[in-house]
C-alpha cells in the first residue's frame, strides 16, 4: 500500500487512513514525496520543544493530507487542515493535538497573510447571529408580531453589545411571547387582557419544581425566580419604547402601541436590593478577615507543587525521590518519554505533578491579581504584556508602573497603579509564559460575551495545552479558584467549606480601599463604575467602623462645648441636683421639667403640659375638676369675669391630665393575654388537683 501511495496510483480516503492507521505513513512521506517539506516540519515542531508524541501526531496528519490529496507540503491549503481534523474527529472521536500541525504550518509561511493563527475558528463558536436568526430560535407562530421584535431589537442595536442583544432576544421572543402563543393559541397584538396579563405574570414568577420522595413518588410545586424581575422590566421597556416611538413614527409603530401589562410596582427591586446588598456585605464581612490566610495558603500550595516537580525532573524515571519529606516514584509510561507522573510508596493514584503545579500556579496567580486590583474575571483573561505601562511624575520625575485595563463591561479603559506586591506577581507570570526565546507567545483568545476571535494578543494567563499556546478561559480559572480554596481549606462559622466568587475580590478590594482611607470617589474610578453608588453598594458597612466613627464624632462634640461641663460637681453642686428631682413630686403626678429650669407656669401645675399625672391620683384630679366648675359658676353668678377666664384655662389643663390617664387605661386592657398563669391561678389549680393540705 505504501508503495501505491508514494507513487500516487491511488489515494484512498482520509476516512480510510484513520480508519485502518498507518505506522508508516510518515516515514514513507519523508522518503520517497517531499522529504524537504517533512524535513522542515520537523525542524519546527523541535524548536517548539513539544513532545516526541504530540510531534508525531502532528506529522501524522501532514502525511495524511499528502496522501489523500496528493502534492507537497507546500500544496497543504487552510482547507485541507480543516477537512482532515474534521474526519479525525467522526472516525477516532477525538481532535486531541488537533491544532498543533496547523500552527506549525502558519508558522512557516504556509498559508495567506490573513489566515487564523490557530484553526480552532473554524472549529468551535459558530460566531455572532443576525437579529432574525435570534429571534427565529425560538419559532414564534404570528408573523406580524416576529417582524415587530426583529424591527424593534434592530433599533436597539447600536446601543447594546451582542450579549445583551441576545439575552433580550430571549425575553422578549421566548419568555414572553412564545410563552403567551403556547398558553393562548392565536394572539396576534400586544394588547393582552387583564387575565392573559395576570396569567402571563404568574408564570414568570414562579417556576415548577419537582422533588423525590422517599417512596419514589414525585412532588411538584412552586419556587420563585430569582431574577424574574429583571426580564419583566425589558418587557415593560418594550412596551413603553413602542408608545414613544409610536409618538414619533406613527405610521410605523402607532397600531402596535398597547397598554403596558407591567406595572411599576411589579419591577420594583428596591426590597430586593436591600437583601442583596445585606447577603453580599455578610460574604464580605466573612471573607475579608481571613483574606491573608487564603494568600498564604495559596502561595504556600504552589511553592509546594514547584518542589515537587524540580524534585521529580531531576530524577530518572523509575527511581524513588523525596521532598517535603514524602517519598514517590518517578512512573515511567509506555512509549513516552519525560513523563511527569509520580506515586507514592504506599501504593496510592498516580498523580501528575506537572498537573498539579500548572494548577497550583495560576490558581495562586489569580488570587493575587484579583485581590490586587479588583478587576472583572473577563478583565483578568484579558490582561496582557502590552496592559504593563510606565508613568512619568512630573513633579518629581519618578517612574511609576501602571497596569492599563482593557475596555469590557462599561466599555471604558481605566489605568491602576501597581504596588510592589502586584508588580512582583507580574514579573513571575511574565518569566513563566515567556517562550524560549525570551518574547510572549501570540495567542488568539475567544470572547464569549461577543462571540468572536480576537486578534493574537501576549497574554499573561496562558498556558501549554497539547503543544498549542491557548489562553486561560473564564471557566477554567474558576476551576482553578475552587481548587485553591479546596486546598487551603478555609470554614465557615457552621463548618461548611468557605468559597471565594472572582467577583468577591472585588468587593473586598473596594471596602478595603475605603476603609484604609482612599476617597470613594478615586475608588469609582479604580473600579471603572459609571455611579459612586455602585461603588458604595459593593463597600461592606462594619458595626466596628460605626461604633469608631461615633465615638469619635462624641469627642469632637465634647471638644466644642465648655470645659467645666466635663469637671468633677462639688458636694453642693450634687446636693441642688437631688434637691431638683424631689421638687419635681407632686400631689397628682410628677413634673417632668428638665434640672437648672424655671417653672414656666408659676406652679399652676394642671395647666402645665410637664406634668404626668398619677394613676392613683385620679380620684384628686376629680375633685380639682368638680371644685372648678364651682369655682366658674361661682365667678358667672357674682359676676367675676375676669376670674373666669383663668378658671377656664385650668378646667382645659385638668380635663386634659384626665384624658391622658383615660388613654393610659385603655391601652393597659388592650394589652393582649399571651395565657401565663399568674401565681394565684397556680395555686388554685394545684390545690384543686391535690386537695387541701394536711394539717401541721
Amino acid at each position: 500500500m505504501l508503495a501505491l501511495i508514494c507513487a500516487d496510483v491511488i489515494r484512498p480516503g482520509m476516512r480510510w487512513i484513520f480508519q485502518h492507521g498507518s505506522t508508516h505513513l510518515t516515514l514513507a512521506m519523508e522518503r520517497c514525496r517531499d522529504p524537504e517539506g517533512i524535513t522542515r516540519m520537523r525542524e519546527a515542531i523541535v524548536d517548539r520543544t513539544v513532545r516526541p508524541a504530540l510531534g508525531g501526531r502532528a506529522l501524522h496528519k501532514v502525511s495524511v493530507i499528502m496522501a489523500n490529496k496528493g502534492g507537497l507540503l507546500g500544496d497543504i491549503t487552510v482547507g485541507d487542515c480543516v477537512e482532515v481534523v474534521d474526519v479525525q474527529g467522526t472516525v477516532q472521536c477525538q481532535t486531541y493535538a488537533a491544532s498543533l500541525f496547523y500552527e506549525v504550518l502558519h508558522g512557516l509561511g504556509q498559508f495567506p497573510a490573513d489566515a487564523p493563527a490557530t484553526i480552532r475558528p473554524f472549529r468551535s463558536a459558530r460566531g455572532q447571529l443576525t437579529i432574525d436568526q435570534l429571534v427565529d430560535r425560538y419559532r414564534i407562530a404570528c408573523t406580524p408580531v416576529r417582524d415587530l421584535l426583529v424591527d424593534y431589537l434592530k433599533e436597539r442595536q447600536p446601543a447594546l453589545d451582542y450579549s445583551t442583544m441576545r439575552h433580550l432576544a430571549r425575553v422578549l421572543a421566548s419568555y414572553f411571547w412564545r410563552d403567551l402563543e403556547l398558553h393562548h393559541p392565536g394572539i396576534d397584538h400586544l394588547r393582552l387582557s387583564p387575565q392573559a396579563a395576570r396569567a402571563w405574570k404568574d408564570r414568570a414568577r414562579y417556576k415548577t419544581t419537582t422533588v423525590k420522595l422517599p417512596d419514589g413518588s414525585v412532588h411538584e410545586g412552586k419556587a420563585l425566580r430569582t431574577n424574574y424581575k429583571s426580564d419583566m422590566l425589558l418587557v415593560r421597556a418594550f412596551y413603553l419604547d413602542i408608545a414613544q416611538w409610536a409618538v414619533e413614527d406613527p405610521a410605523r409603530w402607532a397600531r402596535w402601541s398597547a397598554p403596558c401589562p407591567i406595572s411599576q410596582a411589579d419591577v420594583d427591586r428596591r426590597k430586593e436590593a436591600r437583601h442583596t446588598k445585606a447577603r453580599m456585605d455578610q460574604r464580605t464581612r466573612e471573607r475579608l478577615p481571613v483574606l491573608p490566610r487564603l494568600v498564604s495558603g495559596a502561595n504556600q500550595r504552589r511553592q509546594t507543587a514547584a518542589a515537587r516537580l524540580e524534585a521529580l525532573i531531576a530524577t530518572a524515571e523509575g527511581e524513588y525521590f523525596t521532598v517535603l519529606g514524602e517519598t514517590f516514584r518517578r512512573v515511567p509510561l509506555r512509549n513516552r518519554t519525560g513523563s511527569t507522573w509520580a506515586q507514592g510508596l504506599d501504593g496510592s493514584k498516580r498523580r501528575n505533578l506537572a498537573l498539579e503545579e500548572h494548577e497550583a500556579f495560576w490558581g495562586w496567580a489569580a488570587v493575587e491579581v484579583l485581590r490586587h486590583t479588583g478587576i472583572r474575571i473577563e478583565e483578568l483573561g484579558e490582561l496582557s504584556h502590552h496592559s504593563i505601562t510606565q508613568y512619568r511624575l512630573p513633579s518629581t520625575g519618578e517612574i511609576v508602573p501602571l497596569l492599563q485595563i482593557a475596555p469590557s463591561k462599561t466599555d471604558e479603559e481605566r489605568l491602576l497603579l501597581v504596588s510592589p506586591e502586584l508588580a512582583d506577581v507580574l514579573g513571575i507570570i511574565v518569566c513563566r509564559v515567556r517562550d524560549a526565546s525570551g518574547a510572549i507567545p501570540l495567542v488568539t483568545s475567544y470572547d464569549n460575551n461577543e462571540q468572536v476571535w480576537n486578534a493574537p494578543m501576549a497574554l499573561l494567563f496562558q498556558r501549554t495545552f497539547a503543544g498549542e499556546r491557548r489562553p486561560v478561559r473564564d471557566v477554567v480559572l474558576r476551576t482553578l479558584l475552587n481548587a485553591t480554596f479546596l486546598s487551603v481549606g478555609l470554614l465557615d462559622d457552621t463548618g461548611r467549606s468557605l468559597r471565594y466568587t472572582p467577583h468577591d475580590f472585588r468587593r473586598l478590594f473596594v471596602t478595603d480601599t475605603v476603609m484604609s482611607g482612599l476617597p470613594p470617589h478615586i475608588a469609582q474610578v479604580i473600579c471603572g463604575h459609571k455611579d459612586i453608588n455602585t461603588t458604595m453598594g459593593y463597600k461592606a458597612i462594619y458595626p466596628a467602623e460605626a461604633i469608631e466613627a461615633h465615638r469619635a464624632f462624641i469627642a469632637r462634640r465634647r471638644s466644642l462645648r465648655p470645659g467645666n461641663e466635663y469637671r468633677t460637681p462639688t458636694a453642693q453642686e450634687w446636693d441642688s441636683f437631688l434637691a431638683h428631682f424631689e421638687k419635681r413630686k407632686l400631689s397628682v403626678g410628677t413634673c417632668a421639667r428638665a434640672f437648672g429650669t424655671p417653672c414656666i407656669h408659676e406652679h399652676a401645675c394642671v395647666r402645665c403640659a410637664m406634668l404626668r399625672p398619677d394613676p392613683d391620683q385620679r380620684g384628686r384630679l376629680v375633685e380639682i375638676r368638680d371644685n372648678l366648675l364651682a369655682r366658674i359658676a361661682e365667678a358667672e353668678r357674682e359676676g367675676w369675669l375676669g376670674e373666669v377666664e383663668g378658671l377656664q384655662v385650668s378646667l382645659v389643663g385638668a380635663n386634659d391630665k384626665l384624658t391622658q390617664l383615660e388613654a393610659e387605661t385603655q391601652r393597659v386592657r388592650t394589652v393582649v393575654d399571651l395565657g401565663m398563669p399568674s401565681l394565684r391561678q397556680l395555686t388554685v389549680r394545684t390545690s384543686e388537683t391535690t386537695g387541701p393540705a394536711a394539717p401541721s
